[in-house]
């Protein structure tokens, strides 16, 4: 018996196929594409803030624009008035060319170039510094106006972290930026954490508080404190997740190839996107009277955080052409127009699993309409360019022509590796929005 992971439902997504214009698309740009759906994005956008008020905490969400680098989820965040993570100069100016305020701006990464360093200062930017040399750096800046800074500390119940300043080093931090008086504003702390553990970031969050209170006494603003992303999105029922993680092994995947549970993104989350917001501002960390929130409402202090996927859930998906057809000794081999550099998990020796959904182009002969197994291979010259190395539970055997949906695919999937390997052009990325006036899509190419 093949093993399925459907994606959750998506009625927007339900929309558009059944619209008609992937179909239209597929012909006219004439190879794979990404189709964006802002709608979402607002949605998402919209629920994180909801639960800031919900709580009574002060707070501000940046978009971490790694995660998709289309235009239209920065127009978003200009029309909204949202923040935006960015973590190089190329990022910085596509965010300020499509509206979004320098101050609204916050500049993570490790180890930035000064070309970086200045412009984000000179445009009021919020710098994460993550080593005291990048410190130094910002110190020697003479500008108009004092940059602003967050001090970014070293995780202590990840230890293997390359990020941040550790307890030593942080103590220096605070020293220099009260020495430098008017020539810096330091403005709080921020931390990088892996993983989704709501009470560890609870727990960190809170230790935060102590520091920018510790930095209150020589003269240091330190009133806000950023947590990063790390709010993990829910693709897939718990049921089908758990009985696909007892059931999948080698005998699932073309040639045999063996995946670990730890190799997998966790695709089902009991608590995820502005939920899991909500669980880490309720838990309580240690020492405290109460939950998080209440300590940053009585500390006075403000929450910034940094979600990329959770801020992407359903706003997006990809879609391939099949071009051919071949069976393997019981099951298929289907080759579309892509490639597997346009679907990230492929290149981390992972997996991109919720099942893609199969458009077909017509009826097809009727020998075809038996369910058929098949693994998602891409167009190129690689034994291991394969979309999709399990086999597939169609309900049809696919033809040339169907289209393939890789749903919900706009968190890091997208971009993050595309190349136009052996000339192929790069997907497009399509902005599909729904005119209240005629319910019908409509589509423009981003940018």
């Amino acid at each position: 018996m093949a093993l399925t992971l459907p994606a959750h439902g998506d009625p927007l997504a339900d929309r558009l196929h059944a619209s008609g214009l992937l179909v239209e698309l597929a012909h006219g740009l004439g190879g794979p594409f990404h189709y964006l759906l802002p709608e979402a994005f607002g949605t998402n956008l919209a629920a994180f803030r909801s639960v800031l008020a919900d709580a009574g905490v002060e707070g501000r969400v940046y978009y971490a624009k790694k995660a998709n680098k289309a235009a239209v989820f920065i127009e978003r965040c200009a029309a909204q008035g949202a923040g935006v993570d960015v973590a190089s100069l190329g990022e910085l100016r596509e965010a300020l060319g499509h509206g979004v305020r320098g101050e609204d701006l916050v500049v993570t990464g490790p180890a930035k170039p000064d070309a970086l360093l200045r412009v984000a200062a000179q445009q009021g930017a919020l710098i994460a510094v993550d080593a005291l040399d990048e410190l130094d750096r910002v110190l020697t800046l003479r500008l108009s106006r004092p940059p602003r800074v967050l001090l970014r500390v070293h995780p202590p119940a990840q230890p293997g972290s390359r990020f941040g300043l550790g307890e030593e080093d942080l103590d220096g931090a605070m020293r220099g930026c009260a020495e430098a008086g008017d020539r810096v504003r330091m403005e709080g702390f921020s931390f990088h954490l892996s993983g989704y553990d709501v009470q560890q970031r609870a727990d960190l969050a809170g230790d935060l508080v102590d520091l920018c209170l510790k930095a209150r006494v020589p003269g240091l603003q330190a009133d806000r404190i950023s947590i990063g992303g790390g709010f993990a999105v829910d693709y897939v029922p718990a049921d089908a997740w758990r009985g696909f993680l007892e059931r999948q092994g080698p005998a699932d995947y073309h040639a045999g190839k063996a995946f670990a549970e730890g190799d997998f993104y966790p695709y089902h989350s009991p608590v995820a996107g502005a939920d899991a917001l909500a669980a880490v501002l309720a838990a309580r960390p240690p020492g405290a009277d109460g939950s998080l929130a209440e300590r940053l409402r009585q500390a006075g202090v403000m929450l910034l955080l940094e979600p990329g996927r959770a801020l992407l859930d359903r706003a997006g998906s990809s879609v391939f052409t099949v071009q051919g057809v071949k069976d393997r000794d019981g099951y298929g081999i289907v080759t579309v127009d892509g490639t597997s550099l346009s679907l990230s998990e492929q290149w981390f020796n992972s997996e991109y699993l919720p099942d893609p959904r199969l458009l077909s182009a017509g009826t097809g002969h009727p020998d075809d309409r038996a369910p058929y197994r098949a693994c998602i291979a891409g167009a190129s010259c690689l034994d291991s360019d394969l979309l999709t190395w399990r086999k597939i539970a169609f309900p049809v055997r696919p033809r040339a022509g169907d289209l393939l949906v890789y749903p919900n695919t706009a968190g890091y999937q997208m971009d993050s590796n595309e190349s136009p390997f052996h000339e192929l052009p790069l997907p497009p990325k399509v902005v599909v929005d729904f005119p209240e006036d005629t319910g019908r899509p409509r589509w423009r190419l981003d940018r």
